[in-house]
This record gives C-alpha cells, structure tokens and sequence, in this order.
C-alpha cells in the first residue's frame, strides 16, 4: 500500500502525494511563464512599436500612480504652463478661425436662431392647416 505523503516500496514518488502535486505545479508554471516569454519576444520581433507603445502606457500608468515629488513639481511646473497656454492658444485660435468660416457662410448663432423659429413657425402652419382641412373634411361628411 502506498501512503500520500511517503514513496512507493520500489523507490519512486507516490503519485498524488502533495511533493509530487507541488513538482507538477512548478513545472506547469514554469512552462507557463517560458511559453509567456517566448511569445512576448515573438510579439516584440513583429510589431515593435506595438511593444514600444504598450512600453510607454505601461511607463505613465506607473508615474501616474505614484506620488509627485516636490522636486517634480518645481521641475515640471514651467513646462506645464508652456503646455497649458499652448493648447489654450490652440484652442482659441481654432475656434476663432472655425467661428468666422461659419460666419462667412452665414452660418451663425443669429442665422440659426431665425431658421428655428423659420421652421417652427412652417411645422406650426402646417399643423394648423391639416387640421382645419380635418375639421372642413368631418363638417362636409357629415
């Protein structure tokens, strides 16, 4: 009879014993991790911007999880009111170049506002005239 935690009586390791459950295990993880590498090289030799891109995500989700020191902050803040006040002017510029476009082509907050009341004031006429041609229809039936 052969006990789990024992070896046979011919010298080899029983096979549900937990050593032996434990070496599969190591074996089956280290396979794992292996075939993980390998397929990761495989990936970097394909698409090596793919990989350098994901390098990069990886890299400001940690900075970004971390705690800024003050030494970051006096460091970076210049360069972040550079960034801010670029995109700040990128914005109004856009804006203002979009702005004066529509305007030219009379497409404009005034012009929008009086094509809505254009048009609510047409949907308006045409409910009340297909209900008076109701109403004229039912009176001349009955």
């Amino acid at each position: 009879m052969i006990d789990d935690d024992t070896t046979a009586h011919d010298g080899t390791e029983a096979r549900g014993s937990p050593r032996q459950r434990a070496i599969e295990a190591y074996e089956s993880a280290r396979d794992s991790v292996s075939s993980a590498g390998r397929r990761a090289a495989d990936t970097f030799g394909e698409a090596p911007l793919i990989a350098l891109a994901g390098g990069i995500a990886a890299g400001a989700l940690i900075a970004a999880l971390l705690p800024r020191t003050d030494a970051e902050t006096r460091l970076v803040r210049p360069t972040a009111k550079r960034v801010k006040d670029t995109a700040r002017a990128a914005y109004k510029a856009a804006r203002d170049t979009g702005s004066g476009k529509l305007n030219e082509l009379g497409l404009n907050r005034e012009k929008g506002e009086e094509t809505i009341r254009s048009l609510f004031q047409g949907v308006t006429d045409a409910a009340k005239a297909s209900g008076q041609a109701a109403l004229d229809a039912a009176r001349n039936k009955g």
